[in-house]
């Protein structure tokens, strides 16, 4: 067990993949799991989730301040840091709040692992991040460049760095599923931004166990870039609207569906590695990595030369709407 006896700080552990990460980890035994957030009333949703499970202790912090994040990593041997302004509308409306919790913040966990003497720390960065025509995607860029080059200025450390980039999570707080099924049965109706998009998503157990072999594999300053399926949003809310309708005995000609057209810093499709990364890429079966500078020509298990090539949400095969429903269904969504 690769985490048995082991110290555990999970940043922005109260959130949707923070409490799913959490209860993967309690599996593999540590000593302890630390979940810094800002938020009282989600750690006590958390501790009765794990019936106050002793080895789980909470922590109240906030990233933007480095004195609570020093405190907080004392004799830990592992940082996961997840939490962000994730909200695309919320970014570009406060693109400043936006630089202080997802680029001083990583800047702040970075310091405070190293002065810590941490042995990994892992970023949750996002497809929005390549490429980025938004607030919220230059912010996660730059955390992936504070965290690659924490690698480099600081490699006589014991301190070993690297980021994880994925897309949208079926299920989380505030993903489209959620607000669909919302809609439909609180105001019999789904506002949805363009039919024709496509979006990388995958299911909350997939990102968590993906994220944490990355934690596993990390090397330092790499990029891990994890293989999702594609979806089109008009096939998505289809979907949603047929299930969710049938679950409930409502007339799915009742349900108004209204396009208001993408918003500001939205793409038509997402993307999760640039063709220029991807010339220096390592493949695993299901994930990608762009090695770090240093670290390069260190092996990881399994892995070949990736194909060159972007990898898009535009270029690739969109996932059956017979497999989308079976995963949806698995995940408990439909």
């Amino acid at each position: 067990m690769y985490f048995k006896d082991k110290k555990i700080l999970v940043i922005g552990g109260t959130g949707t993949i923070g409490k799913c990460i959490v209860k993967h980890l309690l599996n593999d035994h540590p000593k302890y799991i630390r979940v810094f957030s800002r938020d009282e009333y989600k750690q006590q949703q958390l501790q009765a989730e794990l019936d106050n499970n002793k080895k789980v202790q909470c922590i109240i912090g906030d990233v933007r301040e480095y004195d609570s994040l020093f405190t907080a990593m004392h004799g830990v041997d592992y940082v996961l840091h997840l939490a962000a302004m994730k909200r695309v509308d919320s970014c570009e409306t406060n693109p400043f709040e936006a630089i202080k919790t997802n680029v001083q913040g990583t800047n702040n966990v970075i310091n405070a692992a190293i002065a810590q003497g941490v042995k990994k720390v892992i970023f949750t960065s996002s497809d929005k991040a390549v490429s980025p025509t938004n607030t919220y995607g230059a912010t996660k860029l730059i955390g992936e460049r504070l965290i690659s080059a924490a690698q480099i200025t600081h490699a006589d450390t014991p301190t070993r760095f690297a980021s994880v980039r994925f897309g949208n999570v079926m299920g989380s707080r505030g993903s489209v599923i959620p607000v669909f099924k919302e809609g439909i049965l609180s105001d019999q109706k789904i506002i949805i931004t363009d039919k024709s998009m496509t979006r990388f998503m995958m299911t909350l157990e997939q990102a968590t166990e993906l994220t944490i072999k990355a934690l596993k594999e990390a090397q330092g300053g790499e990029v891990f870039v994890l293989k999702m399926p594609v979806i089109i949003l008009g096939n998505l809310v289809n979907m949603v609207l047929e299930e969710t309708c049938k679950n409930h005995n409502i007339n799915p000609e009742q349900i108004e569906v209204n396009v208001m057209g993408a918003r500001p810093g939205e793409k038509m499709y997402e993307e999760l590695m640039t063709y220029d990364e991807s010339k220096s890429a390592l493949e695993l079966p299901d994930m990608y990595i762009i090695p770090g500078k240093i670290f390069e020509k260190e092996k990881y298990s399994n892995a070949k030369k990736a194909s060159v090539g972007s990898y898009d949400s535009m270029n690739r095969d969109v996932i059956k709407t017979s497999e989308l429903r079976k995963l949806l269904k698995k995940a408990g969504l439909l």
